[in-house]
C-alpha cells in the first residue's frame, strides 16, 4: 500500500469512528507523525494534502521542516516528544504547537522565550495518566494546580492535554480521564491516541490523533 493509500485509510477510519460516536464530521485532526522520516519520504504526504506534522526531537525537525515549510504554505507542525530547557528558544521559533509542557522548569523557559520572540505557540500539557517513571508528564492529581500556575503566574495559554497511555494497558481509561481532566482545566483540546488505538481515542473526545506508522510505515 502507497503512502497516499494509507492516508487515506486513516482519514477513513477517523471519519467511521467520529460518526460512531456522534461527533461532528471534521472535527478531530489528524497529526502525521513523521520523525524518522526525512523530507523526500514526508513530501508524498503534503502532496496528498496533509498539512499537519509532529515530530518527536527539535534538533531532527530544524534539519528538514525550515525548507518543507518554505516549499508549501499552511504547514503546522507540532513538537510530541519531550522538550529540554535548553531547546526552548528553538523550539519556539519551529514549532506551531507544542504538545509536551511537563513541567516547570519547561513551561518557565517557554514563558520566557514567547515574550523574547514575540512568537506564541499553542500549548499543551502532557499528562502522564499511568504514573509510569519512565514517561515524562504531570501526575493527574497534580494537573489542575500546574495548569493554573502556567496561566496565572506564566501568562502561558494552555489550550490542551495530552497523554500517551502505557503501552500494555486498556487505553480507554486513560483517554477517560485525560477528558475528564480537560474539563476540570477548562481547557477544549485533547490529543491522544496513536497508531494502535486512535479510532478508541476519537470515541473518548480526542480532538487530535498523533498517527505515524499507519501512514508512514514501520521505522
Amino acid at each position: 500500500m502507497e503512502l497516499q493509500e494509507r492516508l487515506n485509510d486513516v482519514r477513513a477510519r477517523i471519519a467511521v469512528a467520529e460518526r460512531s460516536g456522534g461527533r461532528a464530521s471534521g472535527s478531530v485532526e489528524l497529526v502525521a507523525v513523521s520523525k524518522t522520516f526525512d523530507a523526500d519520504q514526508i513530501r508524498p504526504a503534503i502532496e496528498a494534502g496533509q498539512r499537519v506534522f509532529g515530530e518527536n526531537r527539535v534538533q531532527e525537525s530544524q534539519g528538514k521542516w525550515p525548507q518543507l515549510k518554505a516549499e508549501t504554505d499552511g504547514i503546522v507542525l507540532h513538537l510530541i516528544g519531550p522538550l529540554q530547557s535548553n531547546k526552548a528558544a528553538e523550539a519556539v521559533a519551529l514549532f506551531d504547537v507544542i504538545e509536551t509542557v511537563d513541567r516547570e522548569k519547561i513551561a518557565r523557559a517557554l514563558a520566557e522565550e514567547i515574550k523574547q520572540q514575540g512568537k506564541a505557540p499553542r500549548l499543551f500539557v502532557q499528562v502522564n495518566t499511568g504514573l509510569e517513571p519512565q514517561k515524562a508528564g504531570i501526575a493527574p492529581d497534580d494537573t489542575a494546580a500546574f495548569v493554573t500556575l502556567c496561566r496565572e503566574e506564566l501568562g502561558l495559554v494552555i489550550e490542551g492535554l495530552m497523554c500517551i497511555p502505557p503501552a500494555e494497558e486498556n487505553p480507554g481509561p486513560h483517554f477517560a480521564l485525560l477528558a475528564k481532566l480537560a474539563k476540570a482545566c477548562n481547557v477544549e483540546k485533547l490529543s491522544m491516541g496513536m497508531s494502535r488505538d486512535y479510532e478508541t481515542a476519537v470515541a473518548f473526545g480526542a480532538t487530535s490523533v498523533r498517527v505515524g506508522s499507519a501512514i508512514f510505515g514501520a521505522r
